[in-house]
Parts: C-alpha cells; structure tokens; sequence
C-alpha cells in the first residue's frame, strides 16, 4: 500500500468516527442492557450494525489520531490526563468496597444477572480509562520512580487479590449458592479482577526492570547520530552491578564501567530524572575537551573521516568516526567559537540563512533547526572546549555524542557510582510524534545494536 492510498484510508476511518462512536455508544448503554443474557450474565450479541461497529470503533480513533497528528493528541491526552489520575484512587476504592460489601448483598436480594445501578455502571466503564490516564500520567512525567511505582502497584493489587481470597470470597459464594442454580458460575468482582490480573504482570515487570533489563526512551538530540530522539532502548541492569528496586542500593557485584559505553544514569542535580551518555572518563582518568576532540591522560582521541551532516534539521554539522575503548561510533560536532544557532537567529542577526526543511515539529517552532558556521582556531576557543579535574574514586564523566547539543559532564560535573542504572545495549523500538507521516516510526533502526 502506497502513502497516498495509506493517507486515503486515514481519512475515510476518521470521517467514520463519529457515526461508529454513536451506533458504539448507543447499543453499549441502550440496547445491550434490554437483550436477553446469556449463562455468564452477558448480553448477547447486538444486529450486524452494531457489531460492524464495534469491530470498527479502534480503527476510527486510530484514523482520528493520525489524521490530527500523534503529537497534538498526545498533548490533549496529557492534558486531560492529571485530573482523571486524581479521580481514579477515590473510584478504585468505591469500586472495590462496593465489590466486597455490597454487590453480594445486591446479588442475594435481586439474583445473581440483576443489573447494578447506573452510576456503578458508569464507574465501572470509566475505571480502564482512568487506569490508561495514570500510565499517561506516569509516561509524561518528567521525573518519576518507576521502580516505586510497580512496588507499591504490586503490593496493592497483591493485598487486594489475598484478601479476598482469605476473607471475602467464600463468604460470598456461600452467599449467591443459596439464590442461584447448582454449578452456576458466579463471577468475579471486577476490582478483585483486576487486581488479580495486575498483581503478576506489575510484579514480574518489577523484578525484570530491576535486575534484567530496563526500558528507556531517548529524550533529545543530545546523543544523536548513535541515538535519536524517540528511540526506545533496552538497558542492561546487570552489567554494573545488581541493586535493590527503590533503594538503589548495590548488592552484587558483576562488572564495572568501561570507558565508551553508552550508560543510563540518575541525573546528580535531580536523581528522579533519568539520563543517558557515553562514558568518557574513569576514576583517576584527566580528561579535556579541546576542538571537540576528548584528550584522555595527555592522548588526543582522534576524529576520522569529517564528513557534512545535512537532515533538514542541522546544517553544516560535521559527522565523524571516533574509538574509546571497544566501542567505535560516530560523533556530530561543529568546531566554533559560538553556539549552534538556529536559522530564526540567523535571520534576526541579519546573517545568511541555509535552505532548511526541518520535519520535526519541536525544532521547526523552536527555530527551525541547527546551524553549524565553523570558526578558524586563531578566532578563539571552541564553544564545547573544557578542562576537567582528576577523575575521583567513585565517579564516572560523561559526555554527549552530540558534542555541540549536549547538557553533560561540562555543565553539571561528575555522575557518583551509586546513580548508575545500566548499560545501554540495543534500539527494540523507534517513534517520534513530532514528525509527520509516514516518519513517525523509522523501522529500519530497530534491532540496532548500540555501539
């Protein structure tokens, strides 16, 4: 399927939103409660129109979603996604009281398909959504413990699962038998549901994102060409050391750092923040940045090949291969005296602007991109140069490949041994909102060993 047949089917899914949504809704709070049910207490099938459009309902808001654009919807959901995240821990805990105490006494006076009451209902339907916009929540934070927050979601759901197991459960079973059939199933309570289908999926993502592997999302240019905006690596838990969720404490050793990974750390100004560079310099290491070249213990590293890096984003960019210990990659850098400057600033100062087609939203609003406009050595220091302190003991410098985009070791010091998470291995996934389709995921870096 070409882009323009692709784009065309788009737009016929989205001009079907609105009708499907409608037959969606319509049968879901009208209709399905007047059918009969069947055994588990389940409406039966609705007419052929409305099961069309259930079977149509994801792929009209998909179509809705990428006729207005991934980024813009996400920003809308992002949005609406804080005050539904506060409602959501009174709701659960309705529901849940409402599961144990109530519903069973409705059952026994009314029998065990009685309808609940509207508004229970309603709260039922909405809990999925609000359980989507606390991930939302969680997703879009700029600082957030993860680790802390699948602990204490295992703990819930797991407190919640054993208690009705230990106290409610039989009780209500033995209830509902004397008001219904032999061997008639009697359900679940949707909460006690859920949370029996949380518990081993928190608590198994819990304890391979804290000593196996880790996923993260690269969140800027700063370790571009090696890794892009919108790559979705995996990080090794284990190459540094196993450490206990939360606590982050060290517990067993298995390896140490080595000079050129690619590491995720905890930023040192502000731990709930994750970051991700190379490691340049190691303990008891005198490191320099000179002309955008590292100089390690008095060796220049050297920077092979310089060719142009031109993306309709950055201009003039100079793109080179480098070597730190088992690692060969490449690097951007742009040897000059002042900043990259945007083409907006080089307009306003007057200057000559180069043809430029950024496709990415952010950078194309914020200015339009990147200008590199090399500047001679006798002009004055490189923008990027800096001379560091000795390594010390327990310490680790880190350094962007994007030499001239990079907030790292030159701007807030050294990352301690204790903020380290993982080694970065591999890209298992790529997806940029700020680029339009058909860009939004660039397949062809996925799998990508990290070098």
């Amino acid at each position: 399927m070409n882009s323009a047949m692709f784009q065309m089917l788009i737009t016929i899914l989205a001009w079907l939103a609105v009708p499907v949504v409608i037959v969606w809704a319509y049968d879901k709070w009208v209709a399905a409660p007047k059918r009969p049910k069947n055994a588990q207490g389940e409406p039966i099938p609705g007419p052929g129109y409305a099961q069309v459009a259930d079977w149509l309902l994801i792929p009209c808001i998909v179509g809705v979603v990428m006729s207005i654009g991934v980024g813009p919807v996400f920003d809308w959901l992002k949005q609406i996604a804080e005050p539904l995240s506060w409602i959501a821990p009174p709701v659960g805990l309705w529901l849940l009281i409402d599961s144990w105490l109530l519903a069973p006494r409705r059952r026994v006076k009314n029998g065990l398909n009685a309808d609940d009451p509207v508004l229970l209902r309603i709260a039922y339907f909405i809990l999925p959504l609000l359980v989507v916009a606390v991930i939302i929540r969680m997703i879009s934070a700029d600082s957030l413990d993860f680790s802390l927050v699948l602990l204490l979601l295992s703990i819930a759901t797991g407190v919640v699962w054993a208690l009705d197991a230990l106290f409610f459960r039989k009780s209500r079973e033995a209830a509902l038998a004397k008001t219904t059939p032999k061997d008639t199933p009697i359900p679940e309570p949707g909460t006690v549901d859920y949370a029996r289908s949380f518990f081993p999926v928190a608590f198994i993502v819990l304890i391979v994102r804290a000593f196996i592997f880790e996923p993260f999302r690269i969140p800027s240019d700063s370790m571009m060409p090696t890794l892009l905006d919108g790559d979705f690596i995996v990080v090794s838990k284990y190459s540094y050391g196993l450490r206990w969720p939360v606590l982050n404490e060290k517990f067993l050793p298995t390896g140490a750092p080595q000079r050129g990974d690619v590491v995720v750390f905890r930023y040192p100004r502000n731990p709930n923040i994750n970051y991700i560079k190379r490691l340049v310099g190691l303990p008891g290491d005198r490191v320099e940045v000179h002309d955008d070249h590292l100089v390690i213990n008095g060796e220049t590293i050297p920077l092979q090949g310089n060719e142009r890096f031109n993306d309709g984003c950055y201009a003039n960019v100079s793109l080179a291969t480098e070597k730190l210990g088992d690692h060969t990659h490449q690097v951007m850098h742009c040897r000059a005296q002042y900043h990259m400057r945007s083409p907006a600033e080089l307009a306003y100062l007057g200057m000559q602007v180069p043809l430029m087609a950024c496709d990415r939203k952010k950078l194309a609003e914020g200015g339009g991109g990147y200008v590199c406009q090399e500047t001679p050595a006798e002009a004055g220091a490189d923008t990027g140069d800096h001379v560091f302190e000795v390594v010390p003991a327990g310490k680790y410098l880190m350094i962007g490949d994007n030499r001239d985009n990079s907030e790292d070791s030159r701007f807030w010091g050294l990352v301690p041994d204790e903020n380290l998470v993982g080694k970065a291995t591999r890209i298992w996934f790529n997806f940029d909102s700020q680029r339009p389709l058909p860009k939004v995921i660039n397949w062809r870096r996925i799998g990508t060993k990290i070098e």
